[in-house]
């Protein structure tokens, strides 16, 4: 790399400029949209802009070049002296990619690629004039025509830049005249300093009060100081304190010399400076020093006043903690048994205190691992605008709750998943402009993506306003292929239509485009929803539009469970996919199409005997049983036991290396009478016995 620097600067600089990046894409898709909106300029424009500071900091001139060009394509924007087009945004994206590019490059302590030279020279363009330090100027507001009437000069011959040389001259002691100014560049000032000057810039001292009774030339230097400054002037200052987000070099110094000579007219001031505040560490008595000790004073306050409300810690510190409080769930669960059996009131009240405090324990640490559901839902502003213009469409992306929480590692597992279906939408659900305008639509079709808790769980659902899916069509579809016969085909709920849309190889679109339709896109969703424990529900209605719920566990790491018996073997079903528990009377079981079913409520229910497949060479118990009816997809089956032993929240540990690539199996964990039991993975299974 580039830099040698401490590790902990360059993580602080990735977590917050990482922040940024990220919601950079949503924002600018959204001024897209409100390309007048002053508030949204200023956000993505300091974005680029504090990005651009952190990185030259680091010295990562490839960041800087890129952050740089983009941060001046905004300054003109927001001055008014730019329109935004669709040229100038997929610049400003196509920057923004490079950015996001250079910032993973960073996570893996890799070299940082440098932009190409064809989109710097095309940002450039877009800002009229030759621009070296455009972006770290104010822009020139309307009460301070000065500012416009000189806008090629250096930043020092601005009226603010000269009242600020003039306050740190000040700052510095007696005898500060040019030479004084000459020193700032080299000569550090202390934090109370730094914050006192801060304060009078922002007009928040009577330091400013005596200046109108000066001479008259120094009255005009000294008017900006008096009065309060923009934000951006404000930031401007800010940026000549900080080197403009690059490190000093020997034309900075050369520099410093003119930045000196207009600080000449304020000498009238710093001459008066004795009559006003003595040497700093004598005169305490003089008012002028009371004044500016008050100030110091108040900047320190303000300086230490706001406590920090968070900090950052290592993923792994989080998921080790994590383990330990599930090895205490465990624990607990024994207590409880314990505490049941031995009839003891005291230890029951005991073991009934810890369980309340164990569960408040999980449920903390559970929530400091996670993450607002935005960080996955912010990339679908710059999908939708991406594809709509791929596919010459007009779609509007609506979305809500993205403050919904849920587990770190869900949130990142959601991504590939959410991505395809929402693609769907875009390319399937949504159709030509003229199309709708015909079907007497809006010409602009709406997707929306929303997501909320729903107790232990997260539903999200995309729905969309388009053409809606065929259930018989996907099922004549599903026929031809020889997914489905045709005696099956013709029972298929509607529901179960819809389900075939998860079958690999088959689509609803009629021709494949990069987008989509080669119908390997579902079925890569409801594989990785399984793994996760979780259930895609489909509902549609042709020419109104689709509606898709995906619903998920808030975290992986405890897992409700519903534990059942095999003989003496203990096996646990992740409570998320039972629907219901009923008694089995063997002679009510049929075999239709051999396949063994029981009916329910007048429909057939097939059946699994789980003795069968989990307990080779022991005999089938005879008479009464249990089956676990469990909802997989739009589909249901009821799985056969002895016997039901209750819910039970368990911790997921792995199989040994000899067990791995089991079917039918998602890992292990320890009951509460310290057995162990094996969690079923109820996909896997199915797909073992040809299910």
């Amino acid at each position: 790399m580039s830099f040698q620097l401490d590790d902990s600067i360059l993580e602080d600089f990735i977590a917050e400029a990482g922040e940024l990046v990220d919601g950079l894409g949503e924002e600018l898709v959204q001024l897209e949209q409100q390309p007048d909106d002053p508030a949204l300029l200023n956000s993505i424009f300091r974005a680029f802009h504090t990005v651009k500071g952190g990185a030259g900091f680091l010295n990562l001139g490839s960041l800087v070049e890129t952050c740089h060009s983009a941060e001046n394509v905004f300054d003109a924007l927001r001055r008014g002296d730019l329109e935004l087009n669709a040229d100038i945004m997929d610049a400003v994206l196509q920057a923004l990619d490079v950015v996001t590019d250079n910032m993973d490059s960073l996570r893996a302590g890799e070299e940082l690629a440098p932009p190409a030279p064809e989109l710097i020279q095309t940002l450039r363009g877009f800002v009229s004039g030759p621009q070296t330090e455009p972006a770290t100027e104010p822009p020139p507001p309307a009460e301070h025509k000065p500012v416009e009437e000189k806008p090629a000069e250096p930043a020092a011959l601005d009226p603010a830049d000269q009242a600020f040389e003039a306050m740190l001259a000040e700052a510095q002691g007696d005898g500060a005249g040019s030479e004084g100014a000459d020193s700032d560049d080299s000569d550090l000032i202390t934090d109370d300093e730094f914050e006192a000057l801060l304060d009078q810039l922002e007009g928040k001292t009577p330091e400013a009060t005596p200046a109108p009774t000066a001479a008259p030339a120094a009255a005009a230097p000294a008017e900006p100081a008096s009065d309060e400054i923009t934000d951006d002037e404000f930031e401007a200052l800010l940026d000549d304190l900080h080197g403009q987000g690059k490190a000093p070099t020997p034309q900075d110094g050369a520099e410093a010399a003119p930045a000196a000579a207009p600080a000449e007219p304020p000498p009238p001031a710093a001459t008066a400076a004795p009559e006003k505040p003595a040497a700093p560490p004598e005169p305490a008595a003089a008012p002028a020093g009371n004044k500016a000790d008050a100030a110091v004073a108040r900047a320190v306050k303000k300086a230490a006043a706001p406590q920090e409300t968070s900090v950052r810690v290592d993923v792994s510190r989080l998921d080790a903690v994590m383990n330990l409080v599930g090895e205490l769930v465990l624990v607990r669960n024994r207590l409880v048994n314990l505490g049941a059996s031995l009839h003891n009131e005291e230890l029951q009240k005991a073991v009934a205190n810890l369980d309340l405090v164990t569960g408040d324990l999980q449920m903390g640490v559970m929530q400091t691992r996670m993450q607002p559901i935005r960080k996955v839902f912010s990339r679908f502003p710059r999908l939708t605008r991406d594809l709509a213009r791929t596919l010459n469409k007009e779609i509007n992306l609506e979305m809500r709750g993205e403050e919904t929480d849920l587990d770190k590692n869900l949130v990142e597992a959601l991504a590939d998943p959410l991505i395809h279906l929402v693609r769907n939408s875009l390319d399937h659900g949504i159709e030509m402009p003229d199309e709708r305008e015909a079907a007497g639509k809006p010409r602009a079709g709406t997707v929306e993506l929303a997501a909320e808790q729903q107790g232990d769980h997260i539903v999200i659902t995309i729905g969309d306003d388009g053409a809606g899916i065929d259930a018989d069509r996907l099922r004549d579809k599903a026929v031809k292929k020889g997914q489905v016969s045709e005696e099956a085909a013709a029972k298929m709920t509607r529901q179960e239509c819809f389900a075939l849309m998860f079958a690999p190889g088959l689509s609803t679109c009629d021709k494949v485009s990069e987008v989509s339709g080669r119908g390997v896109g579902m079925d890569v969703v409801k594989t990785r929803m399984a793994e996760l424990n979780g259930v895609i529900d489909i509902d549609s209605e042709p020419g109104v539009g689709t509606t898709i719920q995906v619903r998920v566990p808030l975290t992986l790491a405890i897992l409700p469970t519903l534990m059942v018996r095999l003989r003496q073997r203990i096996f646990a079903f992740p409570l998320t996919h039972v629907v219901e528990v009923f008694f089995l009377d063997r002679s009510r079981v049929r075999r239709v199409e051999g396949r063994e079913v029981i009916m329910v409520r007048g429909k057939p229910l097939p059946l699994v005997f789980l003795h069968r497949h989990l307990l080779r060479g022991v005999s089938e118990p005879e008479g009464v049983g249990y089956v676990v009816v469990l909802q997989i997809g739009n589909e249901k089956m009821g799985f056969v036991t002895d016997d039901v032993l209750g819910q039970e929240e368990v911790v997921i540990k792995p199989l040994g290396a000899l067990l791995h690539g089991i079917r039918g199996f998602a890992g292990a964990t320890i009951t509460g009478d310290g057995k162990i039991a094996l969690i079923i993975d109820v996909n896997g299974l199915l797909r073992s016995v040809g299910g």
